[in-house]
Parts: C-alpha cells; structure tokens; sequence
C-alpha cells in the first residue's frame, strides 16, 4: 500500500512540474515583451523629440496642456511629441504660456 502511495504521489508531481514550469517561461516571456515594447516606446519618443529639436522650432514662450515641449512645424503647426514617440498636433487655444523660472 504505501508503494502505491508512493508512486502515485510521485506521478501527481511529475504531472504538476512541467504545468508550473511552463507557467513560470510564460511568465518571464510576457516581462520581457513588455521590457522591449516599454524600451522601443521611449527609444522612439527620444529620437522623434532629437529630430524634432534639429528640424523645427522649439516654442519656447509656449508649452502643451501637461507641460510638455511645443515645436513648430514648416507648415507653422504646432505639435507635441507623445510617449510612443508620435506627433501630436494642436491648436493654438491648447497651449499655454511657459511658467517663468526664477533664477
């Protein structure tokens, strides 16, 4: 009886070991899909704001309607970059003045 048990319980865990290990690769893939989607946002966000600075003008009396950095466009658009890196476009009544720094 006990050999029964024994091997029985052993079965139960040989059953068990690959459903939690596959569990735990499954996991780390997801993490680390999520590292890689995270780091090319802010890579793209980075180099759209470098071309951005090169190509056209900084507004700087302005800024957008969480603080960020306006630039203005060849074709006199205002815009702002976003965390993906996109541009997004705005209209003059969406900016607002730049708060003056003390020093």
């Amino acid at each position: 009886m006990k050999r029964i048990m024994g091997i029985s319980v052993l079965v139960l865990m040989v059953g068990i070991c690959p459903a939690v290990a596959q569990s735990t690769v499954q996991k780390a893939g997801d993490d680390i899909k999520t590292g890689a989607v995270k780091a090319g946002d802010k890579t793209a966000e980075i180099a759209s704001k470098g071309k951005a600075v090169v190509v056209d003008k900084v507004y700087s009396d302005k800024e957008g309607p969480k603080g960020e950095t306006v630039y203005i466009d060849k074709h006199s658009k205002y815009y702002r970059v976003d965390g993906k890196g996109h541009k997004v476009y705005m209209t003059r009544s969406q900016l607002r003045n730049r708060k003056k720094s003390n020093g």
